[in-house]
């Protein structure tokens, strides 16, 4: 079992890896990639009964818990509101993280099951079932509830320049970057729900 527990102290650093895009807007002591696992996985419990009748409740949170695994060796790469922002491209943030959990589920390989770890991952990153579409719903959904948490708690200083936030104001990014991917009425719904009570703590219409 050598293997399967090298690999699981190489998972446990998720408890410690920052969200990159919470260190980017300078917030204060920024929520880890477990964290926002956390966060997703719950939503998925709570709401898959009120999306799509084909998505799965099971599926859907063991989905949003291994979503992000990657990043326990790939870090976590933002995705930003504008192309030209992105640290690296989409093409190549997809093999770097297909390769780090490949490698990493390894140990684990299950292969004659439609369930095992790198299936629910697989599934998830191709975005074509409705359970993995909730799943991204509630992944977007997580980041959104943050914003807003941060923003009433004044968890970042809006004052001080920030040239990896320069066009956008508050947190709206994360809004703006949510918006376009939606891909369920449940998560519109909750969308519109959180962007209603961040637009209230900032006075006035979030950027999109």
């Amino acid at each position: 079992m050598a293997d399967e527990f090298d690999a699981l102290l190489e998972a446990v650093e998720l408890k410690d890896e920052p969200r990159t895009g919470w260190v980017l807007r300078g917030i204060e002591s920024p929520e880890s990639v477990a964290a926002h696992t956390w966060g997703m996985a719950t939503l998925c419990l709570l709401y898959a009964d009120r999306a799509d009748e084909d998505v799965d409740r099971e599926r859907a949170v063991s989905m949003a818990l291994v979503h992000d695994l990657a990043e326990a060796r790939t870090g976590d790469i933002a995705t930003r509101a504008d192309d030209g922002d992105q640290r690296v491209s989409s093409e190549e943030k997809a093999a770097r993280e297909r390769a780090a959990i490949t490698d990493l589920l390894e140990p684990f390989d299950d292969s004659e099951s439609d369930a095992d770890a790198l299936s629910l991952w697989a599934e998830y990153e191709a975005h074509e079932t409705p359970t993995a579409q909730f799943v991204k719903d509630m992944d977007l959904i997580d980041n959104c509830l943050q914003a807003l948490k941060y923003e009433r708690e004044s968890r970042y200083d809006d004052s001080d320049e920030n040239d990896a936030f320069d066009r956008y104001e508050n947190l709206d990014e994360f809004f703006a970057t949510a918006a376009p991917r939606l891909r369920t009425a449940i998560g519109e719904t909750l969308f519109e729900e959180i962007k209603t009570r961040y637009e209230r703590e900032i006075g006035r219409e979030c950027q999109l």
